[in-house]
């Protein structure tokens, strides 16, 4: 049990820098200091299956989210940030603030498979739906948040 808390805890700490992180799998894919949290956290592992084609409408989260795709190929992308194509062993991450506009199965004919981290506020939902976004607005909404957590 040991050696899982440990992969997942190297799993956490890489998705909390925001990284994609390719895995060759061998051996762990980043060690790093894990930030401290506050006391009524919790974290929920759940695996994601999506048929081909499939996706999900915008949504946000509240939370930390990391997303490390175990097969096929996943689109995600966060308002105010790049589209990404993510393939076995890579990962992503969504910090407390993010609106998920993409989550997408990448192909039309396989189906995709990940694993999702969540660390949240204890009695706090999962998933919180999204209206339609104006890209400007979130983008403008994103900078003015980066600057309210400068030190």
């Amino acid at each position: 049990m040991k050696k899982i808390l440990s992969k997942e805890k190297n799993l956490i700490l890489g998705l909390l820098l925001g990284m994609v992180i390719p895995f060759n799998g061998e051996g762990q894919l980043l060690n790093m200091q894990l930030p401290e949290l506050p006391e009524n956290q919790e974290i929920l592992v759940s695996e994601i299956n999506l048929v081909p084609g499939q996706e999900s409408s915008p949504h946000r989260h509240n939370a930390h989210v990391f997303v490390y795709v175990l097969e096929g190929r996943v689109n995600m992308q966060v308002a105010g940030g790049e589209l990404v194509t993510l393939s076995p062993g890579e990962m992503f991450y969504e910090d407390p603030d993010d609106i998920h506009v993409v989550s997408q199965n990448a192909s039309d004919t396989e189906s995709a498979k990940f694993l999702v981290h969540i660390i949240k506020t204890i009695g706090m939902p999962v998933t919180t739906q999204v209206g339609p976004l104006d890209p400007e607005r979130t983008l403008k909404e994103r900078e003015i948040l980066n600057q309210d957590h400068r030190p």
